[in-house]
């Protein structure tokens, strides 16, 4: 399977708007479906706080998650000790090739996953290949050139050119949240729900925290590397979409809506014999 490339990499800035995501924030359309007892895997769960939410909502059951970096990962169980959580168990893992048998998990999650993966449609399959008969696979991608800010700025406009033209050559998908209902049907999935719901960003300590955090990104991420690596951007540019964000983090009049679309699968196992 492919070897992806993952746009945004671990920079703290990168973790730090990944430790904001709760299951209110980022989950609410998967939680009327969770029950205590059943068994959920979070396919790349980042630092955690979204599956530790998850796992206290589905409690005693077992909750697995997994990522392709240690190092997240070992952030994600200091999270889960310090939440006193026991029901969950971490592990290294691809979501093309899940080391686990078909239909063990009740739950199969994933938040903004799909967007920076070549195959995503492989990976709707394996992930419904390891749910339960009528378990759910349930997936929440963002969508960049959906995305609506105030006051506008030229330099905005080019961070998000570059943003789609980095995650290009990465093969990957920004507009993710618009395919997915498109994937979902071309990996065979069939009792779906498709919804959307946006996060939005618009009083002085929201801007100043998703303003700074991009600001951070677009010039010290793995973002950064690949712009400059890729020929996307010079430095210099660089640095004026960083001052471009701090603008706008200052404005009164600042606004900014990140939509995202979601999916639900129900999946049907055919009936053996």
């Amino acid at each position: 399977m492919p070897a992806d490339r993952y746009t945004h990499g671990h920079h703290e800035a990168v973790l730090r708007s990944h430790r904001w995501r709760s299951a209110e924030n980022s989950a609410a359309y998967l939680l009327a479906h969770l029950r205590s007892g059943q068994r959920l895997l979070d396919v790349g769960c980042g630092p955690g706080t979204l599956t530790a939410d998850l796992a206290a909502l589905i409690a005693p059951g077992e909750a697995v998650a997994i990522d392709r970096s240690e190092a997240v990962l070992a952030e994600a169980r200091r999270e889960l000790e310090r939440r006193g959580l026991t029901n969950v168990h971490t592990e290294t893992g691809d979501v093309y090739a899940l080391g686990f048998g078909a239909g063990e998990f009740d739950v199969v999650h994933a938040h903004q996953v799909l967007q920076h993966l070549s195959d995503p449609v492989a990976a709707l399959g394996e992930m419904a290949r390891v749910t339960a008969d009528g378990g759910w696979v349930a997936v929440r991608e963002s969508d960049y050139p959906g995305m609506h800010w105030y006051p506008q700025d030229p330099q905005l406009e080019r961070w998000l050119e570059l943003y789609l033209a980095v995650c290009r050559a990465n093969r990957a998908e920004p507009a993710a949240g618009r395919h997915l209902l498109a994937w979902a049907n071309q990996a065979g999935l069939g009792e779906v729900e498709v919804t959307a719901s946006t996060w939005c960003f618009a009083d002085p300590d929201q801007r100043a925290w998703w303003g700074g955090l991009w600001a951070e990104r677009v010039e010290h991420s793995a973002l950064a590397e690949q712009a400059l690596e890729g020929g996307h951007a010079t430095a210099d540019e660089l640095a004026e979409i960083a001052a471009a964000w701090r603008r706008w983090a200052a404005s009164a009049d600042g606004y900014f809506v990140v939509p995202h679309g979601e999916l639900l699968a129900r999946v049907r196992r055919p009936v053996s014999g």
